[in-house]
């Protein structure tokens, strides 16, 4: 069997080593002209995590990356709402890592590279089409010259991202990415260590989000350490100049985040307008995703990860679930009697689960919690609990977790 995979982002090359460990042949095709370490940080769930280390990849997750401990949520002023131990600490069977986007990729290719050879990746080649029948799928390029080519599979799996060309076949006409008028920011620079280095925080409410967290290890008198920071805050429609949707590398402009943060975030921790002022580059990212769609999968063709279902990026879920349809497809066609049937199963189980997470993160996911209690009590409080008891905050962040298959 041979499978050919548009796209060659987190959820295409891990497609490729789960098809490749089942003993599926792998041809996957990239429209950059390489595969880029690009981006800033990432947080990668404890269910997506076990699966990696299934691919034999914790040890490469380990020097890259950092195991998260605790997540905090916040008001703009500090007052903790919720707190929590992740991954191991909770109990769980894998770890939680915050990692540099660019090196979680990386070290997925180097992967793909040492056990399917360099070959099996086919740089600056799009897809641009397919046609099918009852024993084959034929997929339509443009290769890295320019020239039209084409490539003959078992089967396709489209793995192409928001701005897929397969799911665009699949689905025609369905237009551009849905914009939510919020506007996120995200960068990443060396900053001092809080509390153990291994400590994420999410504060603010409804008008605006900054999220904190260190992406890089804590060595004894090594210094700085590489944090991410975000801003996600509602901009509004009429903030249409220049947006770019679906585009995660466009600059940022400092001084429209800087009009969110200053003077309205107090937290002891980090001034958010000192760590954006101090940061070389950063970028904007309009919020968007699509509807969640009735099909995935169509005879020999079927989609994967943001191409099949783009979600806000809320509750660091985007990554993890296009690692649990790269599993969840391997296995289908280990077991499955035909691909058609294989592909049908694959769909089954995935796409009513990620149909489910995709509309939780348009109501806020589990950062839903802060809008709470801001909405509730927007200079601050005295007592959490005479806001919100810890029953509420527990049933938005808790439900979230088990919604997206990492809650205990």
């Amino acid at each position: 069997m041979k499978a050919l995979i548009a796209g060659a982002g987190i959820g295409g090359l891990t497609t490729a080593l789960f098809l490749h460990r089942v003993g599926i042949d792998v041809e996957i095709f990239e429209a950059s002209k390489e595969v880029r370490e690009l981006g800033v940080g990432i947080n990668m769930l404890p269910h997506a995590v076990e699966l990696l280390t299934e691919l034999g990849l914790i040890d490469e997750l380990d020097a890259a990356g950092v195991r998260t401990r605790e997540l905090i949520y916040a008001n703009r002023f500090g007052q903790v709402v919720w707190r929590e131990l992740r991954g191991i600490e909770a109990g769980l069977p894998a770890p939680q890592f915050s990692i540099h986007r660019g090196r979680l990729l990386g070290l997925i290719h180097r992967a793909v590279i040492e056990r399917m050879g360099a070959g099996a990746i086919r740089t600056g080649c799009r897809v641009n089409g397919f046609e099918q029948n009852s024993d084959t799928v034929t997929v339509h390029l443009t290769d890295s010259d320019g020239r039209p080519a084409q490539a003959v599979g078992d089967l396709l799996v489209g793995a192409d991202g928001i701005h897929s060309a397969v799911r665009a076949a699949l689905h025609p006409g369905e237009g551009q990415p849905i914009w939510s008028g919020i506007m996120l920011w995200r960068g990443a620079t060396p900053w001092p260590k809080w509390q153990d280095g291994r400590t994420m925080a999410i504060a603010g409410g409804n008008f605006a989000k900054f999220v904190f967290y260190p992406i890089e290890k804590y060595k004894q008198n090594s210094g700085n350490l590489l944090t991410n920071w975000a801003v996600m805050a509602r901009a509004g429609h009429d903030r249409t100049q220049g947006l770019s949707l679906g585009n995660w590398s466009r600059p940022g402009l400092l001084e429209e985040v800087l009009s969110f943060v200053r003077d309205r975030f107090h937290l002891d921790y980090v001034d958010p307008a000192a760590i954006i002022q101090g940061t070389d580059a950063f970028y904007e990212y309009p919020n968007c995703d699509r509807d969640p769609l009735p099909r995935w999968s169509f005879g020999r063709v079927t989609l994967l990860g943001d191409a099949a279902h783009p979600m806000y990026p809320v509750g660091s879920n985007g990554a993890s679930q296009a690692i649990l349809d790269a599993r969840s497809l391997s296995q289908h066609l280990r077991a499955a009697d035909t691909i058609e049937a294989a592909l049908t199963a694959y769909d089954a189980e995935r796409r009513p689960v990620t149909a489910k997470i995709v509309l939780a993160n348009r109501k806020g996911g589990p950062e839903g919690v802060i809008d709470m209690v801001e909405a509730r009590a927007p200079e601050g409080f005295d007592d959490i609990e005479a806001v919100a008891t810890h029953e509420e905050r527990e049933r938005v962040v808790r439900g979230y977790a088990s919604l997206a298959g990492f809650g205990r």
